[in-house]
């Protein structure tokens, strides 16, 4: 089975109804339908409960904690081993990222995993991790 990684961009454009929302769910489903694993970084879960918490409420930042909970997504944390720090240290000591984006590059790179973006920043990163590009 494929894996891939979620940036907070995806799941914000998700949660925001952007364009890119309708080709996130159909992510969603096919991860429902075993087409393929779904992998969320816990620094950008962060991101996207801060970012929540800061343009709405912290009620919403919790409903959406919730529902990301129910998705079928494995939310991974960063580990006693520290090899996803080291990893995402090197991606933004490398690229002009930020920190989250460059957990997300990591966890994409440990786990063999497509990562899902619409994101630019990620430009630069075509050739340490293969990316699906989310209009």
């Amino acid at each position: 089975m494929a894996s891939r990684v979620l940036d907070s961009w995806a799941l914000i454009a998700f949660f925001e109804d952007e364009p890119a929302a309708g080709a996130v769910e159909e992510i969603l489903d096919q991860a429902n339908r075993d087409k393929h694993r779904l992998y969320l970084g816990a620094v950008n879960w962060a991101e996207i409960y801060y970012n929540t918490m800061r343009e709405v409420s912290l009620e919403a930042a919790e409903a959406q904690a919730q529902t990301i909970a129910n998705l079928p997504i494995d939310v991974i944390g960063v580990g006693d081993d520290l090899r996803l720090a080291r990893q995402a240290a090197v991606f933004k000591a490398s690229y002009r990222l930020s920190l989250a984006d460059a957990f997300a590059a990591a966890l994409a790179k440990e786990k063999k995993a497509e990562l899902v973006t619409g994101d630019p920043e990620f430009k630069a990163l075509e050739k340490e991790v293969k990316i699906l590009w989310l209009k």
